[in-house]
């Protein structure tokens, strides 16, 4: 209940949009009335010999029955415009938290789960509270008036068309209660299979090359086969449940017929009122076999719920607002005192890292994969938090800097070079949104791009593609390295940013890294001993650890993990 309760305060936005609903729903239930009266008093009427009043009678049910659907037209729109702004809140807010969490959080999960919480559970939860308050205050209603109107009838044989009821009420509660793990493990099955299809999709490539298409077909097919196996097991218990709710409320009815014939015959009523009595014994049945729908709808919202509050619920960045924005006198100066790290509490990924880099230095981190040097730099931009020691920029813990601040003044490259599905322009433009024509120009041509741009047909209004499948390993990188350049910022990070291009290009761009690098403060992730040997430092690291540390000559001359990795080739 505590998630319906949550929801439900989205609806407590737009109190006009829900009042319209209700009211247009309400208003033309209360109709319902109409038709079962006048057809008792036509079938009085005519059987008494008088049918001067059929056409008149006709008449108000005509417009009754218009005056009706008119409401329930209405009703649609202000329906679905309700709805469809709860969906939008309730993305938005889900997909603004999704952006709070941290890096750490992401790693654990899938793409393809997220897109469909974020997707179709969305669209489940709205569907219960805006469908069910409305369908349900309808039935309720209906239920009440159809009631009153029965006992006006006959007392006696309005208790017998309630029979039912208890039953149904009952089936309701059990199907309720044991509703929770059926229509978790659907949507548990719906999001595996998303995530397999957004990895296949996105490694399609990777699919083709080992030429997998037949393996990964029958893995597709497993998990449609589970999503299969967890909506028949949802369907089968409805197959039961439903036929027999229905059944129950056609034994109400042979119950009003048979006794209500009786009642005909000892003159307790008349034949139009048994047969206006019948028609409100199933507009009395008909609402609440919707409320067993809706409760159907409820169980499956409540368990898309359940996963949307799940990430809600996860603890985001810590807000920082309050923070200050960027020491006064900004130089640049880093230093790590004594940090460590872990993915997990029982595995240390850092340990004990101390470091100075002064303003405009050029600090390189070499060492074998795994050995923590992405992980490091990652923490100065708080992609990752530190477990213990510090971290200082100019003296001031990273803590006490607003994290927006802190990441404008951090330039990241990366080896694996990301770009949107969108022009070169609008991801050029990521690195700084009001750009000049003349800066966009500046920065290709600084980072080597400017001649394959201009070789495009559509130059910068050329689509990448999804992750830029469209451009080389190379052209992407020496767009992410103009999209740093056109951020300009005080401090960069290059990791493996010149590992994937050729000889030619990787000089041309090292040459405009050094330009940009003049008097700002740069960490370099290298395995190209061109790359690192001109650094002021070079950190060594292994297992976490650094373990040697110096220039190039020094390392050199040291004999130690650095020389080996020279000779080794693992610097080229």
């Amino acid at each position: 209940m505590s998630t319906v309760l949550r929801v439900f305060r989205y609806l407590r936005r737009y109190p006009g949009w829900a009042a319209g609903t209700l009211g247009c729903a309400l208003l033309s239930t209360a109709l319902v009335i109409v038709f079962p009266k006048v057809t008792q008093i036509i079938v009085d009427e005519v059987g008494a010999g008088r049918g001067e009043r059929v056409w008149p009678l006709v008449g108000w049910a005509l417009l009754a029955f218009a005056a009706r659907d008119l409401l329930n037209g209405a009703r649609i729109i202000f329906n679905n415009t309700f709805e469809q702004k709860v969906i939008f809140d309730l993305r938005s807010d889900l997909y603004s938290h999704i952006q709070t969490l941290p890096l750490r959080w992401f790693d654990n999960r899938a793409t393809g789960d997220l897109m469909t919480r974020v997707m179709e559970d969305v669209n489940a939860v709205e569907r219960v509270l805006i469908d069910g308050i409305e369908q349900g205050a309808v039935a309720v209603l209906q239920i009440m008036i159809v009631g009153l109107m029965l006992f006006s009838y006959h007392t006696t044989l309005a208790w017998w068309a309630f029979i039912p009821v208890p039953f149904l009420a009952a089936g309701a509660l059990a199907y309720t209660l044991t509703a929770k793990l059926r229509y978790r493990g659907q949507r548990k099955a719906s999001s595996a299979m998303n995530a397999l299809l957004h990895d296949n999709l996105a490694g399609i490539r990777q699919i083709k090359t080992y030429v997998q298409e037949g393996q990964q077909h029958g893995r597709f097919n497993e998990a449609s086969s589970q999503l299969q196996k967890a909506t028949l097991v949802v369907m089968r218990v409805w197959a039961v449940y439903n036929p027999t709710m229905s059944f129950f409320g056609s034994l109400g009815l042979l119950i009003v017929v048979a006794l209500g014939a009786q009642a005909v015959l000892r003159h307790e009523m008349s034949v139009g009122d048994l047969a206006s009595f019948l028609l409100l014994t199933g507009f009395l049945y008909e609402p609440i076999g919707r409320l067993h729908q809706l409760n159907q709808i409820l169980q499956a919202g409540r368990a898309a719920g359940e996963r949307i509050f799940e990430i809600l619920d996860e603890k985001g960045e810590a807000d920082d607002a309050h923070v200050a924005e960027v020491p006064s006198g900004f130089k640049g100066f880093v230093e790590y005192r004594g940090v460590g790290f872990s993915y997990r509490p029982e595995s240390l990924v850092l340990k004990d890292i101390s470091l100075l880099a002064p303003p405009g230095a050029t600090v390189a981190l070499v060492g074998e994969t795994g050995a923590g040097k992405s992980t490091l730099v990652q923490m100065l931009i708080r992609f990752y938090e530190k477990d213990c020691g510090e971290i200082l920029i100019d003296g001031t813990p990273l803590e006490t800097i607003r994290r927006s601040a802190l990441r404008n003044l951090v330039g990241l490259v990366t080896q694996e070079s990301f770009l949107f599905n969108g022009t070169l322009r609008e991801n050029l433009m990521f690195g700084n949104p009001s750009a000049t024509e003349e800066e966009l120009s500046s920065v290709l041509k600084t980072a080597n791009a400017e001649g394959f741009v201009g070789r495009l047909p559509e130059r910068l209004e050329t689509v990448v593609g999804e992750r830029g499948v469209k451009l080389s390993v190379g052209e992407k990188q020496r767009i992410a390295i103009a999209r740093m350049l056109l951020k300009d910022p005080p401090i960069l990070i290059l990791d493996e940013a010149t590992a994937s291009v050729d000889t030619e290009t990787e000089r041309q761009i090292q040459e405009a890294l050094e330009r940009l690098m003049h008097k700002r403060t740069c960490f370099v992730i290298a395995h190209r001993l061109s790359t690192v040997r001109n650094a002021e430092q070079i950190l060594v690291m292994d297992r976490g650890r650094i373990v040697e540390r110096g220039r190039h000559e020094e390392l050199v001359e040291l004999g130690g993990i650095y020389t080996r990795l020279c000779r080794s080739s693992a610097l080229t």
